[in-house]
């Protein structure tokens, strides 16, 4: 077993050891507690973030694709049927972002063997996002429902789905709206959304590029069109001028931002694996995405912390997080809290550094979902 899998494999222990319980100890039932320590709160699963759990399941799907066995399997399926269960009954919610994320998850956990595939609740999360089309508009899907806010982080991962799902015209109808409608001039990088108004929010996440680039690599893979391969070179350049300085993914903070590296870094694997080698620019685009993964994955696990319960390689916010880890050995890092979020797009994201003259700093990292494969580019 090479380095990084038994790196990724110690990350998955940690979650698994602090984060995943049954649900209400209800038996067969698996799903993650949102943060660590926990609140009684969180652990009763009074709050429980529904697309938070959607990318802890993509998680768990990765290492069943790094090391398939029984009991991975085993855990995904209780997740899925747990994901369900609170969701009171239901697969859907009211944000159009949300749904997308658990497609994506459920479709790739239907492709392992041994995970029965929920065709149902894939057609029902599909459909949903299919019919939010707002052709009167102009095109796109809004945020949730009953909302005229149309963002990245809906289309984007709505493209990759459709994609995927083979529904192929209306995901290049997609990827062609955020490209027309909000991808910056000047830095090429892609805005969060707009209004119905008009009024652009222009502000911009690591995650929009990266649903971006996600969309735009499968279809750049199943249509053969060169436009799509040649929009995800001009945004992995953007993403390495604008948002990894050193080739060291920016940190975005706590709560649902703790997400949105890990988010770039799984499609920047996929840009790193899966983009077709058709043309030497699509190569050289290869070899930086690839680039970007590993260093923020390798500077991330130098500058761990040992804790209870396995390895903690991040930190919520951008202030310091005043949690004391009882029993944590001190490697580079004197304090740190863990979100379940951050376990779900790349198992961590980002720590503070307290050097040897009492200054501190927060390290701009996130490690990426699969740094095995990409190592092997």
């Amino acid at each position: 077993m090479g380095t990084w899998a038994l790196r990724a494999d110690e990350a998955e222990n940690a979650i698994l050891t602090r984060h995943l319980q049954p649900l209400w100890l209800l038996p067969g039932t698996a799903l993650g507690v949102i943060s660590w320590p926990p609140t009684a709160r969180d652990r009763a699963f009074a709050r429980w973030h529904y697309w938070w759990q959607a990318h802890l399941l993509d998680c768990m799907v990765d290492a069943a694709v790094r090391a398939p066995n029984p009991e991975r399997r085993r855990r995904i399926s209780a997740m899925i049927r747990t994901h369900r269960i609170r969701n009171m009954g239901k697969w859907t919610n009211n944000y159009y972002d949300d749904m997308a994320w658990l497609a994506l998850a459920l479709e790739r956990a239907g492709n392992l063997d041994g995970v029965p595939r929920r065709t149902k609740a894939i057609e029902a999360l599909v459909d949903e996002i299919f019919n939010a089309w707002d052709h009167e508009s102009g095109g796109g899907i809004p945020w949730r429902k009953k909302d005229d806010f149309f963002n990245t982080p809906s289309n984007g991962p709505a493209a990759i789905l459709l994609a995927r799902v083979g529904k192929l015209n209306r995901a290049e109808e997609t990827a062609d709206w955020i490209n027309g409608r909000l991808r910056d001039p000047e830095r090429g990088l892609i805005y969060d959304g707009v209004r119905g108004d008009g009024k652009f929010v222009r502000n911009i996440y690591t995650y929009c590029q990266g649903v971006v680039l996600g969309a735009e690599t499968e279809l750049a893979i199943r249509t053969g069109d060169v436009r799509h391969a040649r929009r995800v070179q001009e945004l992995v350049g953007a993403v390495a001028q604008h948002l990894a300085p050193r080739g060291i993914i920016k940190t975005g903070g706590g709560g649902d931002g703790g997400l949105f590296q890990g988010i770039l870094a799984r499609y920047l694997a996929l840009v790193a694996t899966k983009l077709p080698t058709t043309s030497e620019s699509n190569q050289q685009t290869r070899r930086i995405a690839r680039g970007i993964v590993l260093r923020s994955a390798e500077t991330v696990w130098r500058n761990h912390l040992d804790a209870p319960g396995g390895r903690c390689l991040v930190r919520i916010g951008r202030r310091l997080q005043r949690t004391r880890m009882r029993g944590a050995r001190r490697r580079k890092t004197r304090w740190c809290g863990e979100g379940v979020g951050s376990a779900g797009a790349g198992l961590v994201r980002s720590t503070v550094r307290v050097d040897a003259d009492g200054s501190r700093s927060i390290l701009r990292v996130v490690v990426a979902t699969r740094p095995a494969v990409i190592r092997q580019v």
